[in-house]
Protein backbone atom coordinates (compact mmCIF):
# COMPACT_ATOMS: atom_id res chain seq x y z
CA UNK A 1 0.00 0.00 0.00
CA UNK A 2 1.52 3.59 -1.14
CA UNK A 3 1.90 5.85 2.08
CA UNK A 4 -0.55 7.82 1.03
CA UNK A 5 -3.99 5.74 1.09
CA UNK A 6 -1.70 3.92 4.05
CA UNK A 7 -1.50 7.44 5.94
CA UNK A 8 -5.38 8.57 5.24
CA UNK A 9 -6.53 5.43 6.72
CA UNK A 10 -4.71 5.69 9.82
CA UNK A 11 -5.88 9.29 9.86
CA UNK A 12 -9.53 8.52 9.54
CA UNK A 13 -9.22 6.16 12.42
CA UNK A 14 -7.29 8.84 14.41
CA UNK A 15 -10.51 10.98 13.82
CA UNK A 16 -13.10 8.52 14.76
CA UNK A 17 -11.37 7.80 18.05
CA UNK A 18 -11.86 11.56 18.26
CA UNK A 19 -8.60 12.33 20.06
CA UNK A 20 -7.09 14.76 17.73
CA UNK A 21 -7.60 18.21 17.70
CA UNK A 22 -6.27 19.72 14.86
CA UNK A 23 -4.38 17.98 11.68
CA UNK A 24 -0.81 18.37 11.34
CA UNK A 25 0.90 18.54 7.95
CA UNK A 26 3.32 15.92 7.05
CA UNK A 27 5.71 17.38 5.39
CA UNK A 28 7.77 15.11 2.91
CA UNK A 29 11.89 14.65 3.80
CA UNK A 30 15.21 13.44 2.63
CA UNK A 31 18.19 12.47 5.26
CA UNK A 32 21.80 11.25 4.21
CA UNK A 33 24.18 9.61 6.18
CA UNK A 34 27.37 10.10 4.41
CA UNK A 35 30.19 7.51 5.30
CA UNK A 36 33.88 7.10 4.35
CA UNK A 37 36.75 4.60 5.15
CA UNK A 38 38.30 6.27 8.01
CA UNK A 39 41.79 5.05 9.34
CA UNK A 40 40.19 2.54 12.28
CA UNK A 41 37.42 1.66 9.78
CA UNK A 42 33.26 2.90 8.80
CA UNK A 43 33.08 6.40 9.65
CA UNK A 44 29.65 8.79 9.14
CA UNK A 45 29.21 11.99 9.74
CA UNK A 46 26.86 14.16 12.09
CA UNK A 47 26.25 17.36 12.53
CA UNK A 48 24.60 18.66 16.05
CA UNK A 49 21.75 21.01 16.21
CA UNK A 50 21.59 24.37 17.37
CA UNK A 51 20.70 24.27 20.94
CA UNK A 52 18.48 27.34 20.39
CA UNK A 53 16.53 25.58 17.48
CA UNK A 54 12.50 24.36 17.44
CA UNK A 55 13.05 21.52 16.52
CA UNK A 56 15.16 18.49 17.82
CA UNK A 57 17.53 21.37 19.49
CA UNK A 58 21.22 19.70 20.82
CA UNK A 59 20.97 16.65 18.34
CA UNK A 60 23.27 14.62 16.86
CA UNK A 61 21.48 14.11 13.18
CA UNK A 62 22.29 13.18 9.54
CA UNK A 63 22.42 16.04 6.95
CA UNK A 64 18.69 16.43 5.95
CA UNK A 65 15.32 18.07 5.98
CA UNK A 66 12.34 19.24 4.11
CA UNK A 67 11.89 18.19 0.41
CA UNK A 68 11.48 22.11 -1.45
CA UNK A 69 8.94 23.15 -3.99
CA UNK A 70 12.41 23.51 -6.15
CA UNK A 71 13.11 19.59 -5.94
CA UNK A 72 9.98 18.62 -7.57
CA UNK A 73 10.88 20.31 -10.93
CA UNK A 74 11.36 17.00 -12.62
CA UNK A 75 11.72 17.78 -16.23
CA UNK A 76 14.45 20.39 -15.08
CA UNK A 77 16.54 18.04 -12.89
CA UNK A 78 16.16 14.85 -15.02
CA UNK A 79 18.39 17.27 -17.48
CA UNK A 80 21.09 17.68 -15.34
CA UNK A 81 21.23 14.17 -13.34
CA UNK A 82 23.44 10.81 -13.69
CA UNK A 83 21.65 7.48 -12.53
CA UNK A 84 17.86 7.96 -12.02
CA UNK A 85 14.50 9.57 -13.64
CA UNK A 86 11.44 9.84 -11.99
CA UNK A 87 9.77 6.98 -13.30
CA UNK A 88 12.53 4.90 -11.50
CA UNK A 89 12.69 6.68 -8.39
CA UNK A 90 9.35 6.84 -7.86
CA UNK A 91 8.96 2.99 -8.30
CA UNK A 92 11.78 2.51 -5.94
CA UNK A 93 9.62 4.47 -3.58
CA UNK A 94 6.45 2.45 -4.25
CA UNK A 95 4.55 6.01 -5.04
CA UNK A 96 3.26 6.62 -8.49
CA UNK A 97 5.13 9.63 -9.01
CA UNK A 98 7.52 12.75 -7.80
CA UNK A 99 10.02 10.02 -6.05
CA UNK A 100 13.39 11.67 -7.62
CA UNK A 101 12.21 14.77 -5.42
CA UNK A 102 13.49 12.28 -2.23
CA UNK A 103 16.83 12.35 -4.41
CA UNK A 104 17.02 15.85 -4.87
CA UNK A 105 16.33 16.88 -1.52
CA UNK A 106 19.26 14.49 -0.17
CA UNK A 107 21.45 16.23 -2.26
CA UNK A 108 20.74 19.87 -1.67
CA UNK A 109 20.44 19.24 1.86
CA UNK A 110 23.56 17.87 2.22
CA UNK A 111 24.97 20.26 0.22
CA UNK A 112 23.64 23.17 2.28
CA UNK A 113 23.98 21.47 5.76
CA UNK A 114 26.88 19.41 5.62
CA UNK A 115 29.00 21.35 2.02
CA UNK A 116 29.27 17.82 0.61
CA UNK A 117 27.94 18.30 -2.89
CA UNK A 118 26.79 14.71 -4.50
CA UNK A 119 27.82 15.86 -7.78
CA UNK A 120 29.83 14.86 -11.32
CA UNK A 121 31.87 17.13 -13.58
CA UNK A 122 32.32 15.03 -16.66
CA UNK A 123 32.97 11.83 -15.73
CA UNK A 124 34.56 12.61 -12.74
CA UNK A 125 33.67 13.01 -9.11
CA UNK A 126 33.69 17.23 -8.06
CA UNK A 127 36.41 17.65 -6.36
CA UNK A 128 36.51 21.11 -4.17
CA UNK A 129 40.45 20.83 -2.72
CA UNK A 130 41.63 23.74 -4.90
CA UNK A 131 40.94 26.50 -2.31
CA UNK A 132 39.59 29.06 -4.84
CA UNK A 133 37.00 26.41 -6.17
CA UNK A 134 36.10 25.15 -2.72
CA UNK A 135 35.64 29.20 -1.56
CA UNK A 136 33.31 29.59 -4.74
CA UNK A 137 31.00 26.81 -3.88
CA UNK A 138 30.76 28.03 -0.31
CA UNK A 139 29.27 31.04 -1.89
CA UNK A 140 26.67 28.73 -4.14
CA UNK A 141 26.54 26.85 -0.53
CA UNK A 142 24.60 30.30 0.69
CA UNK A 143 22.60 31.12 -2.38
CA UNK A 144 21.05 27.22 -2.35
CA UNK A 145 20.34 27.76 1.56
CA UNK A 146 19.00 31.52 1.33
CA UNK A 147 16.46 30.26 -1.97
CA UNK A 148 19.07 32.35 -4.50
CA UNK A 149 20.04 29.33 -5.96
CA UNK A 150 18.57 26.30 -7.30
CA UNK A 151 19.97 23.25 -8.10
CA UNK A 152 19.58 23.03 -11.13
CA UNK A 153 20.54 26.38 -11.84
CA UNK A 154 24.04 25.66 -9.71
CA UNK A 155 24.60 22.58 -12.12
CA UNK A 156 24.41 24.41 -15.60
CA UNK A 157 26.15 27.27 -14.18
CA UNK A 158 29.12 25.10 -13.07
CA UNK A 159 28.86 22.19 -15.96
CA UNK A 160 27.38 19.54 -13.19
CA UNK A 161 25.19 16.83 -13.08
CA UNK A 162 24.01 15.77 -10.04
CA UNK A 163 24.79 11.88 -8.64
CA UNK A 164 21.99 9.88 -7.75
CA UNK A 165 24.30 7.01 -9.01
CA UNK A 166 26.10 6.69 -5.62
CA UNK A 167 22.86 7.40 -3.28
CA UNK A 168 21.02 5.08 -1.88
CA UNK A 169 17.78 4.16 -0.31
CA UNK A 170 17.71 3.01 3.12
CA UNK A 171 14.46 3.50 5.29
CA UNK A 172 11.52 5.00 5.39
CA UNK A 173 10.10 7.14 8.73
CA UNK A 174 7.15 8.92 9.45
CA UNK A 175 6.77 11.35 12.56
CA UNK A 176 4.50 10.07 14.44
CA UNK A 177 1.33 11.87 15.81
CA UNK A 178 1.71 13.85 18.86
CA UNK A 179 4.79 16.07 18.40
CA UNK A 180 4.04 19.59 16.30
CA UNK A 181 6.21 18.81 13.58
CA UNK A 182 5.89 15.75 11.41
CA UNK A 183 7.85 14.43 8.61
CA UNK A 184 7.50 11.53 5.89
CA UNK A 185 11.30 11.11 6.02
CA UNK A 186 13.27 8.59 3.40
CA UNK A 187 16.58 8.14 4.76
CA UNK A 188 19.20 7.55 2.10
CA UNK A 189 23.48 6.45 2.66
CA UNK A 190 25.98 7.75 0.20
CA UNK A 191 29.95 7.48 -0.11
CA UNK A 192 31.25 10.65 1.06
CA UNK A 193 33.03 12.71 -2.31
CA UNK A 194 37.13 12.14 -1.72
CA UNK A 195 37.93 15.50 -3.27
CA UNK A 196 35.42 17.14 -0.43
CA UNK A 197 35.17 18.34 3.38
CA UNK A 198 31.80 18.35 4.86
CA UNK A 199 31.43 20.86 7.73
CA UNK A 200 28.44 22.12 9.55
CA UNK A 201 27.12 25.45 8.69
CA UNK A 202 27.68 27.42 12.12
CA UNK A 203 23.31 28.52 11.78
CA UNK A 204 21.22 25.48 12.04
CA UNK A 205 24.09 23.18 12.90
CA UNK A 206 27.20 23.87 15.31
CA UNK A 207 29.23 21.30 15.12
CA UNK A 208 30.24 18.12 13.03
CA UNK A 209 32.02 15.25 13.35
CA UNK A 210 32.93 11.90 11.56
CA UNK A 211 32.72 9.08 13.92
CA UNK A 212 32.35 5.64 13.81
CA UNK A 213 28.58 3.91 13.99
CA UNK A 214 30.11 1.91 17.66
CA UNK A 215 31.32 5.09 18.82
CA UNK A 216 28.42 7.45 18.42
CA UNK A 217 25.92 4.60 19.80
CA UNK A 218 28.49 3.83 23.22
CA UNK A 219 28.16 7.83 23.31
CA UNK A 220 24.65 7.74 23.08
CA UNK A 221 23.93 5.20 25.66
CA UNK A 222 26.23 7.03 28.13
CA UNK A 223 24.08 10.40 27.49
CA UNK A 224 27.13 12.02 25.76
CA UNK A 225 25.79 12.20 22.25
CA UNK A 226 22.21 12.82 22.17
CA UNK A 227 20.28 11.08 19.31
CA UNK A 228 16.45 10.87 18.06
CA UNK A 229 15.33 7.55 17.94
CA UNK A 230 14.98 7.21 14.17
CA UNK A 231 18.74 8.41 13.87
CA UNK A 232 19.48 5.68 16.20
CA UNK A 233 17.93 3.09 14.11
CA UNK A 234 19.93 3.98 11.14
CA UNK A 235 22.85 3.73 12.34
CA UNK A 236 22.09 0.37 13.98
CA UNK A 237 22.17 -1.51 10.27
CA UNK A 238 26.37 0.10 10.07
CA UNK A 239 27.17 -1.26 13.44
CA UNK A 240 28.34 -4.57 11.92
CA UNK A 241 30.09 -3.16 8.77
CA UNK A 242 33.10 -2.21 8.31
CA UNK A 243 33.91 -0.62 5.25
CA UNK A 244 32.23 1.55 2.69
CA UNK A 245 31.74 -1.22 0.39
CA UNK A 246 30.22 -3.28 2.80
CA UNK A 247 27.45 -0.64 3.47
CA UNK A 248 27.16 -0.03 -0.06
CA UNK A 249 26.78 -3.76 -0.76
CA UNK A 250 23.99 -4.04 2.30
CA UNK A 251 22.03 -1.10 0.59
CA UNK A 252 21.87 -2.53 -2.49
CA UNK A 253 20.56 -5.92 -0.66
CA UNK A 254 17.55 -4.64 0.36
CA UNK A 255 14.02 -5.33 -1.33
CA UNK A 256 11.54 -4.24 1.02
CA UNK A 257 11.86 -1.11 2.99
CA UNK A 258 8.64 -0.85 5.59
CA UNK A 259 7.21 2.33 5.99
CA UNK A 260 7.83 2.46 9.98
CA UNK A 261 5.56 5.27 11.84
CA UNK A 262 5.69 4.82 15.41
CA UNK A 263 3.18 5.75 18.08
CA UNK A 264 2.77 7.46 21.22
CA UNK A 265 1.02 7.01 24.42
CA UNK A 266 0.88 9.86 27.35
CA UNK A 267 2.01 7.85 30.39
CA UNK A 268 0.11 8.14 33.82
CA UNK A 269 3.01 10.69 35.15
CA UNK A 270 2.59 12.27 31.52
CA UNK A 271 5.69 11.22 30.23
CA UNK A 272 4.96 10.34 26.80
CA UNK A 273 5.84 6.09 25.70
CA UNK A 274 6.62 5.70 22.10
CA UNK A 275 5.72 1.93 20.45
CA UNK A 276 7.26 0.56 17.39
CA UNK A 277 5.03 -1.17 14.60
CA UNK A 278 4.71 -5.29 15.93
CA UNK A 279 5.16 -3.99 20.26
CA UNK A 280 2.44 -5.02 22.50
CA UNK A 281 0.27 -1.41 22.82
CA UNK A 282 0.93 -0.21 19.78
CA UNK A 283 -2.40 -0.54 17.84
CA UNK A 284 -3.92 0.41 21.19
CA UNK A 285 -1.27 3.74 20.75
CA UNK A 286 -2.06 4.49 17.05
CA UNK A 287 -5.91 4.82 17.58
CA UNK A 288 -5.50 6.95 20.41
CA UNK A 289 -2.62 9.40 19.95
CA UNK A 290 -2.08 12.41 22.19
CA UNK A 291 -3.50 15.88 21.00
CA UNK A 292 -1.40 17.80 18.68
CA UNK A 293 1.43 19.52 19.88
CA UNK A 294 1.74 17.62 23.32
CA UNK A 295 5.06 15.65 23.05
CA UNK A 296 8.27 16.96 21.54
Amino acid sequence: MGYGRALQRRWTSVRRAGQLTQEVQVRTAATVMLVRDGEQGLETFMLRRNPKSDFVPGQFVFPGGAVDVTDRATDEIETISIGLNDREASARLQIDSGGLSYWVAAIRECFEEAGALLARLGSDELSLSEPSLNQRFQRHREAVYSGDLTMVELCRAEGLHLNFDDLRYVSHWITPVGPPRRFDTRFFVARSPRGQRPAHDGGETVESCWISPIEAMELHEAGKFEMIMPTVANLEPLLELRSVDQVMQWADSLSEIPEILPAISISSDGAPLVFMPGEPGYDEALAHPPPHGSTQ
